[in-house]
């Protein structure tokens, strides 16, 4: 079919698609666009894990940075992290640094209810559907070395590489949430 045919080509396209899209992709979108803010797009198959996503980083020219979704034992407090792709992440270190009992994932219905994403989705764009502010944004300091930050537009079937300093204080800002800056180990 002609979609599988552009998954097989990876590209690299300036914005927004020319087709439509699913209601949540397009907000990403609709939102970047009204801040001004260039983003260039790799459309692919199904890329929900890091490991997916090596072979669209050599099309997108970035890493794609690990979102994990996290909570609380008591699930009252949620956390978006946001990590370097390759880096490993112990929840024990994290927890201490934020003041937090040991956190875990969190569940895909806290996903879909706080973010409006599905589990494989997750993407800092998630945070626009977050009226209530009822998640924390963690950024590691890693993160912040990298020109350009690559994440999904609330679908794992593309990806968007947008540039650091757009995402630090134009996106984060105008969807209301103060991130925290974390300092994680590599090993």
């Amino acid at each position: 079919s002609a979609a599988s045919d552009v998954y097989k080509r990876q590209e690299l396209h300036k914005g927004r698609p020319a087709d439509k899209r699913i209601d949540k992709e397009e907000r990403c979108y609709a939102l970047l666009d009204s801040l001004g803010i260039e983003y260039y797009r790799v459309d692919h198959e199904h890329a929900d894990t890091i490991e997916a996503c090596h072979g669209i980083e050599s099309v997108l020219g970035c890493g794609i940075c690990k979102n994990l979704f996290l909570c609380n034992r008591q699930a009252t407090e949620f956390y978006l992290l946001l990590l370097p792709g390759d880096k490993p992440f112990k929840t024990k270190l994290l927890s201490k640094q934020i003041g937090s009992a040991r956190l875990s994932f969190a569940s895909a219905d806290h996903m879909e209810e706080l973010l409006d994403i599905t589990p494989g989705s997750v993407s800092v764009l998630g945070l626009m559907n977050d009226a209530q502010r009822r998640v924390h944004l963690l950024i590691d300091n890693d993160l912040l070395a990298d020109e350009y930050l690559g994440c999904h537009p609330c679908i794992n079937t593309s990806t968007l590489r947008i540039a650091m300093g757009d995402v630090l204080h134009k996106l984060i800002p105008a969807m209301g949430h103060e991130p925290a800056f974390v300092t994680l180990p590599w090993n």
